[in-house]
């Protein structure tokens, strides 16, 4: 395995900006997230990595060593796309046994034996190794395509968004064996998705990215608990943040159009932006806040409730059924040491 360090990383195309001084570092054997919206500028971090794309200004190093003149053969990365990628006449046995039959390689096919052998016990996929990969399920090919990335031991992987295409109950099945997989390995993994729970789920570290910028490097805690600007905060959290222009007025802090005061923090500005994580709204009975109850979304494991508070509606997020009905008079506290506090440019103070 091997580290890979971007450096000022930048890429034009005509009239757009795709890469803006894109810097980070990915450790030796790292399971690392690239987390945006379509557009920001992910795929085109991979195909540089790869060797696809060439970077207009920037350095690209694997364990130091510059990749300025090495060629996409030469780096040893393994591409898993979104799409499936897979010579649908092979069986899948000789899908995962491609990689290695190259003439480069020169693998004995006893090795190559125990390779595809090894890797689908891994992938529970030995049961489809006679199988044409044309007549696999969308989870079972997808499986097959990270076998053949894995089945050569690369130095980097590279995996775009490969669980997209996935129904969730897939997602979730196979999102767990790839970090089952990752940590076992100790593969050095670049992983890139628009989706924040895959994110918060695999990462070991998560670079939030837009519109060609990076705009916040940090483990799953730091960037849901600490988020840097707004956009990190309505990007990362399921029910979105609650996120209000506020003012600060005689030692509290007032949310416009609301009855909510919450005492104020010294070093806040005048005005602000204020951010509540939906599970910071906690219903109880003897609650300083009143709101009315303006809808609920029962999920089972928890619920959803949308809090009227005078013009305003915060998200609240309880466990279990909770047991209110539309209109209802709730009392509710929030977990003041926990508010997010921002400037009105989106920036954390």
């Amino acid at each position: 395995m091997s580290s890979v360090d971007l450096q000022g990383i930048t890429k034009d195309f005509p009239g757009l900006r795709a890469l803006d001084d894109v810097t980070f570092t990915i450790k030796d054997g790292e399971f690392f997230v690239l987390l945006g919206p379509t557009g920001a500028g992910k795929t085109t971090t991979l195909r540089i990595i790869a060797g696809l794309t060439k970077q207009d200004a920037g350095a690209l190093l694997f364990d130091g060593v510059s990749m300025e003149h090495t060629t996409p053969a030469d780096r040893d990365v393994a591409f898993v796309f979104q799409q499936y990628s897979l010579y649908p006449t092979m069986t899948v046995y000789d899908n995962l046994a491609f990689p290695l039959r190259s003439p480069l390689r020169k693998v004995p096919e006893a090795d190559i034996r125990k390779k595809v052998d090894e890797t689908a016990q891994k992938l529970r996929i030995t049961h489809l190794l006679d199988r044409k990969t044309a007549k696999l399920s969308g989870g079972e090919m997808q499986r097959v395509s990270i076998g053949r990335a894995i089945v050569r031991e690369p130095r980097v992987f590279l995996m775009d968004e490969p669980l997209s295409n996935l129904d969730a109950k897939l997602r979730e099945s196979l999102r767990v064996e790839l970090q089952h997989l990752q940590k076992t390995q100790g593969n050095t993994t670049l992983f890139v998705t628009h989706d924040q729970i895959e994110a918060l789920t695999l990462a070991d570290r998560i670079a939030v990215v837009n519109e060609g910028r990076v705009i916040q490097i940090g483990t799953p805690i730091d960037i849901y608990d600490r988020p840097a600007t707004t956009f990190v905060a309505t990007l990362v959290g399921t029910p979105r943040i609650n996120l209000f222009n506020a003012a600060r007025d005689n030692g509290t802090i007032v949310i416009g159009n609301s009855g909510l005061h919450i005492p104020s923090l010294s070093a806040t500005p005048a005005e602000l932006l204020l951010g509540i994580r939906p599970e910071d709204v906690r219903p109880t009975p003897d609650g300083q806040f009143t709101g009315r109850v303006g809808l609920t979304e029962p999920l089972g494991v928890e619920t959803i409730l949308h809090i009227q508070s005078g013009g305003q509606t915060l998200l609240s997020l309880v466990p279990g059924m909770a047991q209110f009905k539309l209109n209802d008079t709730i009392r509710f506290n929030l977990a003041e040491d926990r508010l997010h506090y921002f400037d009105m440019e989106g920036k954390r103070l």
